[in-house]
């Protein structure tokens, strides 16, 4: 059931096929291992291309969720499911809006299996986790592991990121989503304060990037490949990576914003109309070095309007979980730390977080090719990651 990808998926270049090559070879030996090495999936998973191909997530998007493919579920029950489920008929509405999700010119029959499939992983999730609360566009989330995986182990993959990554989304009130969102100005404030200065002004909020975060962008990005290649960005990252990303397509769009009248409504509407042209490599690179320069914890203190331990966010303390060996990540962790203390004038550039010499080197400068900073965001991961991946590292 799982869909093919187009051979270059989001690579270019004229040394495509020789880099695909080391890359998929150093991922057959990252899953070889004895223990699975989890580290350098994430790693290959949040550099350039993702993981290339559909054949390759589906061996690796279970590792990077600690879930067990030698123990999956049988398919749901449709039936069962569907008899007094209080979600029933809103998840069948959002389901039968979910037409552009599925590939153009695919059968109508074909279709509208997987639309009852996709109805039936939802409502078995729902149903074995009742603390989790349905939220339209959850459908957007699993529609994309389904074409991917299929039905059996989209359900695994769905249940282990509905309790983790997505539990935010998935209160019974959006205060929780709504604290995540809190996260985007002040990224958006340490890297270009003109721009945060200009939507404050506006008061346009962040509504406007609600359905990018609580979709993982599925619901607004039209190219599928676009759509897997940051799930495999975002399954290997901390569960906040998206937010970043949220505010780099902001900060892209900086011109575009400083040019728009300065009313809620105008800002709005520009910023909710996601460009589908997007430099995605670019802007991935550029959201793993802003999580590496302000990490989560050094925005809380603007970002919070709650108690912080409610969040999947903040509980990221709480998994003290990989072993050191696992992390080939703190040895490019310090390479960053040295290319920072090498720069001229960098200590002073950091202290002055409001300078257009600040603003320079966080978008521009240190935007590495996903090197140190991818790792650093890996070692992140890792330390975020479910209890049980003590299973995976001993």
């Amino acid at each position: 059931m799982a869909r093919r990808s187009p051979p270059r998926n989001g690579v270019g270049g004229h040394d495509f096929d020789s880099k695909k090559k080391r890359k998929v070879a150093e991922i057959h030996q990252a899953l070889s291992s004895d223990p699975i090495d989890v580290a350098t999936l994430r790693r290959m998973a949040i550099s350039e291309g993702g993981l290339l191909t559909d054949e390759i997530r589906c061996k690796v998007w279970p590792k990077l969720l600690s879930v067990n493919t030698d123990e999956l579920p049988p398919p749901p029950a449709g039936k069962e499911l569907r008899e007094d489920n209080k979600d029933y008929q809103q998840v069948l509405l959002d389901v039968r809006r979910s037409l552009r999700r599925f590939p153009p010119g695919m059968p109508d029959d074909q279709r509208e299996g997987l639309q009852e499939e996709l109805i039936d992983i939802i409502l078995h999730v729902l149903k074995r986790n009742p603390q989790l609360h349905y939220y339209q566009g959850y459908h957007d989330i699993v529609v994309t592991f389904l074409l991917v995986v299929g039905d059996r182990l989209a359900t695994a993959l769905v249940e282990k990121l509905s309790t983790h990554h997505l539990r935010d989304f998935m209160d019974p009130t959006m205060d929780n989503t709504k604290h995540i969102l809190n996260y985007l100005m002040p990224i958006i404030d340490q890297v270009n304060p003109e721009v945060h200065d200009f939507m404050q002004s506006a008061e346009v909020g962040t509504i406007f990037a609600l359905s990018w975060l609580i979709t993982w962008f599925g619901h607004v990005l039209s190219d599928f490949r676009h759509v897997v290649r940051l799930y495999d960005f975002f399954l290997a990252c901390h569960p906040l990576m998206p937010i970043y990303f949220a505010a780099v397509i902001v900060l892209y769009r900086e011109q575009e914003v400083l040019d728009c009248e300065c009313d809620m409504a105008s800002v709005h509407h520009l910023l909710s109309q996601i460009p589908q042209d997007l430099p995605y490599e670019t802007l991935i690179s550029r959201a793993g070095d802003l999580f590496v320069q302000f990490p989560p914890s050094e925005l809380a203190r603007e970002a919070a309007q709650q108690q912080a331990e409610r969040t999947a966010a903040s509980t990221f303390k709480d998994f003290e979980l990989a072993s050191v060996q696992q992390r080939p990540d703190t040895v490019l962790r310090q390479r960053f730390r040295e290319r920072l203390r090498g720069e001229e004038r960098t200590k002073s550039i950091l202290t002055k977080p409001r300078t257009n010499r600040f603003v320079k080197l966080a978008v521009m400068g240190l935007t590495v090719a996903l090197g140190a900073a991818a790792l650093a965001v890996v070692k992140s991961a890792l330390e975020w990651a479910p209890k049980f991946e003590l299973q995976i590292f001993p």
